[in-house]
């Protein structure tokens, strides 16, 4: 959960880096298994030539196939508004679809990326669908989706605030998300302002291996040299992910 929003020059510098470089840099910090953490499956960026979307999670759950118990209309949730400014900005709307079949509807469409975007807002991660890619688009706000819907259907906020999870990724209200063309990636806040120091590392030793690849000088022998020097550098304790 968040308790403080990064300075914005450790901001920036996650910004500078892909998603898959981010996910690399945390597997080399060791605070969490390899098969967790960021979004596979059917979660795809829907506009893949944006830079790299990095912000702070704002967590809910949908559903589109079925009406509000109470009613409602399909923009009438404000109190789900004033929660969105809980997390400081830039924000990411994550919103969990939890009906049984997912992107029935889409809750995220040109009317409700407007608002998020006025509100400071700069994408949306869900497991559901979404609508109305072109207006969106234009506005630069970022869509990671399953799916893609012609009609709202039913969809209504049930719930926020609390943790969900879109596809293998969970999320808590107030997590900081990396994504890209390749996916979304949660970034534990208690090692971020850590990880572009240890991605350039990793960087450095991808440059060195392509390189040899590439030189008159390369051998299996010493591809095996260099793998085992990676692989050391991967196994051992990095001195980056102390907390002092």
């Amino acid at each position: 959960m968040l308790t403080s929003a990064l300075a914005e020059n450790d901001f920036a510098a996650l910004k500078a880096l892909d998603t898959c470089t981010i996910s690399n840099a945390i597997e080399r910090l060791h605070v969490r298994p390899r098969n967790e953490g960021f979004s596979a499956g059917s979660i795809r960026c829907l506009f893949p030539d944006r830079p790299p979307m990095v912000g702070y999670a704002v967590t809910g759950s949908v559903r589109t196939s079925t009406q509000p118990v109470a009613g409602g209309w399909y923009f009438d949730s404000v109190d789900w508004w004033k929660h969105v400014s809980t997390v400081p900005a830039p924000r990411v709307l994550v919103l969990q679809d939890v009906d049984d079949l997912p992107g029935f509807g889409a809750f995220i469409g040109a009317v409700h990326a407007s608002i998020a975007a006025a509100l400071g807002c700069i994408g949306c991660v869900t497991n559901g669908a979404v609508r109305d890619l072109p207006p969106i688009q234009s506005m630069g706000f970022q869509l990671f989706a399953s799916s893609v819907s012609p009609s709202h259907a039913y969809s209504h906020l049930i719930d926020w605030g609390r943790p969900v999870k879109i596809g293998q990724l969970a999320v808590a209200h107030g997590d900081l998300l990396h994504g890209d063309l390749h996916g979304v990636c949660n970034v534990p806040l208690s090692i971020a302002i850590r990880v572009p120091a240890v991605a350039r590392q990793l960087l450095q030793e991808e440059r060195d291996l392509i390189e040899l690849c590439s030189s008159a000088d390369f051998s299996l022998d010493a591809l095996t040299r260099m793998l085992a020097r990676m692989r050391r550098a991967h196994d051992e304790p990095n001195p980056l992910s102390t907390t002092d």
